[in-house]
């Protein structure tokens, strides 16, 4: 059976994973966007947004990372078994956080959001790069603290080179070959991405 019916009307979970202002949050935004404006039901878990509320009386230790993490998983996981596209945009850093994940959420695509951390810095837009270079933060992702790259990603979106239209696009296109998109009729069954991308572009996706 082909993935474009196994998944029809099915939810899943793509989980954004990268450095600190690697590009996660901007680019799960235009996607849900994309996915919205076609009638597609999707969510969207930040991590500024969920320190704000779901997470509010956590720190940044390991420890308070790992519950943060584990308490979007189990919303996540909510969503997906509801039929829902989940869109979660966290650093992630560890791969134990991220096994975690795999064996929490029922269907999860781990999408690492590649950008080197030179890039990153330049880009900085909450200047938090600069505060954990001057001491000001310590055990920050990318400076102090490691970022364990996904060694098997089922999506990787090079931010540093891609725009990120073009980024939110290949989310899409991999919905697409998945079989996840609920309002997507007579999608052809096919590997090649130029042709699910044409298709995709008549029907006002991408």
């Amino acid at each position: 059976m082909s993935n474009l019916s196994h998944n029809k009307g099915k939810g899943v979970c793509l989980w954004l994973t990268g450095l600190p202002s690697s590009g996660k949050t901007t680019v799960a935004k235009l996607a849900e966007k994309k996915l919205l404006n076609q009638g597609e039901q999707v969510e969207r878990l930040d991590g500024d947004v969920v320190r704000q509320s779901l997470t509010a009386d956590l720190g940044f230790s390991r420890r308070d990372r790992d519950k943060n993490i584990a308490r979007v998983a189990f919303v996540a996981k909510m969503l997906q078994r509801n039929n829902v596209i989940t869109l979660s945009s966290f650093i992630t850093p560890y791969r134990a956080q991220r096994d975690h994940v795999r064996n929490t959420i029922d269907d999860v695509r781990i999408v690492h959001v590649e950008c080197p951390v030179d890039v990153c810095i330049e880009r900085d837009p909450k200047g938090m790069y600069a505060k954990a270079q001057s001491g000001e933060i310590e055990g920050f992702t990318g400076i102090d603290a490691p970022y364990e790259k996904p060694v098997t990603p089922d999506l990787t979106l090079y931010t540093h080179e891609e725009s990120i239209e073009a980024s939110a696009d290949k989310i899409i296109v991999y919905l697409a070959h998945q079989g996840f998109l609920k309002n997507a009729p007579d999608l052809p069954d096919v590997d090649d991405t130029e042709t699910m991308k044409e298709h995709l572009q008549k029907l006002g996706y991408i």
